[in-house]
């Protein structure tokens, strides 16, 4: 049976890296759910490539609602990790053990939320010092998966190998 997996994701968001991962979690029969600040507003990506419908504001959902949290790269986490509703919804997940996935600089809202002491983790280049800093073990690697429930990749060149081990991860 497939997983519930909430996506937060706001303007600017790095275009392939939501909807490459996306149409790899529907393709594998999970259910994908937009979460920003209101239900109904269009975000676009910073390419202007793709624009998205928010299916549900950050108000209207809790982290039990869901089975997983998929956080797309681009400016969307530093945008979102301003909002301590966005900061609090991601570290329940990683909180309650569930399942999250994480690329280029989606780790932003996870190191606001003060949960990747001690956490293996890759990131984009320009966050590397704010990871060690937040206390994660760093490595540059395509993709790195710790505790068996958090998927991180560096930039859109790792797609293939983040999506695999998010699938994995998903069960």
């Amino acid at each position: 049976m497939g997983k519930k997996i909430a996506v937060v994701v706001t303007d600017l968001f790095e275009d392939v890296e939501y909807t490459d991962p996306v149409h790899a979690f529907k393709e594998a029969g999970h259910d994908i759910v937009t979460v920003e600040k209101e239900s109904g507003n269009k975000v676009t990506g910073k390419n202007d490539e793709e624009t998205v419908t928010i299916d549900k504001g950050i108000d209207d959902v809790s982290p039990g609602d869901f089975d997983a949290l998929f956080i797309p790269g681009g400016f969307s986490p530093d945008i979102l990790r301003g909002d301590d509703r966005f900061v609090q919804f991601a570290k329940s997940f990683v909180d309650d053990g569930k399942p999250v996935m994480a690329i280029c600089h989606g780790p932003q809202l996870l190191i606001t939320a003060e949960v990747l002491k001690d956490r293996d983790v890759t990131g984009f280049k320009s966050i590397h010092v704010d990871l060690k800093n937040a206390g994660a073990k760093l490595h540059d690697e395509e993709v790195v998966v710790c505790g068996g429930n958090l998927v991180t990749s560096r930039t859109p060149d790792d797609l293939p190998a983040f999506n695999r081990e998010s699938l994995k991860v998903l069960g």
